[in-house]
């Protein structure tokens, strides 16, 4: 069984940084892609990044420039650097791992419970 845990979030200033991390438990999780979602109030679940085993990335071409994703695969977690915050970044984001097709869709087989970000202005 993979569990994923989130953490990180919280609430902060516009034009804040933040750093979500995602610990994934379970060996079948070691290798696997990890993804980070977010649901904003009132909307669906959207992508947000993706990365593979070896480092290969995929963002949503809304988060290119203030999103990074990376992982640190002998600590089996991965993360989200989150730069100079808006408001539009309020959300629940979720980490997922072992996607059942594009990366980029919210079909993941393991998903986290979320972390709440505020963005206040």
């Amino acid at each position: 069984q993979v569990q994923l845990v989130e953490s990180g979030g919280g609430t902060v200033q516009a034009g804040g940084s933040l750093r979500l991390t995602c610990a994934a438990s379970g060996r079948a999780s070691e290798t696997s892609i990890k993804g980070w979602f977010r649901r904003p109030p009132g909307k669906e679940r959207e992508f947000v990044a993706a990365i593979s085993w070896t480092g290969g990335t995929w963002h949503a071409d809304s988060a290119r420039g203030r999103f990074s994703i990376s992982r640190d695969n002998a600590k089996n977690a991965v993360y989200l650097q989150i730069d100079t915050l808006k408001s539009d970044d309020t959300a629940v984001y979720y980490c997922a791992s072992d996607p059942l097709g594009s990366v980029r869709k919210s079909e993941y087989r393991y998903w986290g419970q979320g972390t709440q970000v505020t963005v206040s202005s």
